[in-house]
């Protein structure tokens, strides 16, 4: 047993060194990163590279969703949809399984989150889906929330791809058509992420009568 807590704090202790030094090394600099990509835009090993970078950040709860600012300037919407789509997936699938060895203290702060307490309730696609097409809310807490929860991977993965992909393309074909600073404008207008906010509202809505409607027959 005492082992075991051992094991967690030292995995702990890494990802908080880790995510310190990807900082102080300029690593999670969306812009240092672009212009680092750029020179092997021409290389199909470059889609690989960003899908598995994307996994890792995601996998340790840090900052894989600067990747958008790094695949979308890059590549057309639809490929860098692909992209971000399967990096957050991937990655959201090994937080998944990564958030079972997390110690109690951080169990504990992941449970006072709404993501874990409207999971816990509803364990369903259109929850989870939800969640992941409301612009800006963290991927990290529906990851870690679901694995703790162990919630289903027949709801989780489908809500990943479809939710990620819808939010994704929104954004990576603004950022495309625009320079860096006007696309940042625009993605902070409500005509923007306005629809994925009454997406998402209509899918909560619908969670939320049907959760209703079967309290009410038990």
């Amino acid at each position: 047993m005492i082992k075991r807590h051992v094991t967690k704090l030292i995995i702990l202790s890494l990802m908080i060194i880790a995510g310190i030094l990807l900082q102080i090394m300029g690593l999670l600099d969306a812009e240092k990163m672009l212009n680092v990509a750029r020179e092997y835009t021409g290389h199909w090993w470059l889609v690989l590279v960003l899908i598995l970078l994307q996994a890792v950040l995601f996998t340790f709860a840090l900052a894989g969703s600067i990747f958008l600012w790094i695949a979308a300037p890059l590549y057309p919407p639809a490929m860098a949809t692909f992209i971000l789509a399967a990096g957050g997936t991937l990655g959201g699938v090994m937080a998944y399984l990564f958030s079972r060895r997390l110690t109690d203290e951080w169990i504990a702060k992941i449970e006072k989150s709404h993501a874990y307490r409207l999971l816990h309730k509803q364990d369903d696609f259109f929850a989870l889906f939800a969640l992941r097409v409301f612009p800006a809310f963290p991927h990290a807490l529906v990851n870690y929330s679901s694995g703790i929860l162990k919630v289903k991977l027949s709801h989780f993965i489908p809500a990943a791809i479809l939710g990620i992909s819808i939010k994704s393309y929104v954004y990576s074909k603004i950022i495309y058509n625009a320079t860096s600073a006007a696309s940042y404008e625009e993605l902070l207008d409500l005509s923007t992420f306005g629809p994925l906010i009454l997406l998402s509202v209509i899918t909560l809505v619908g969670v939320l009568i049907k959760y209703k409607l079967t309290s009410k027959k038990e």
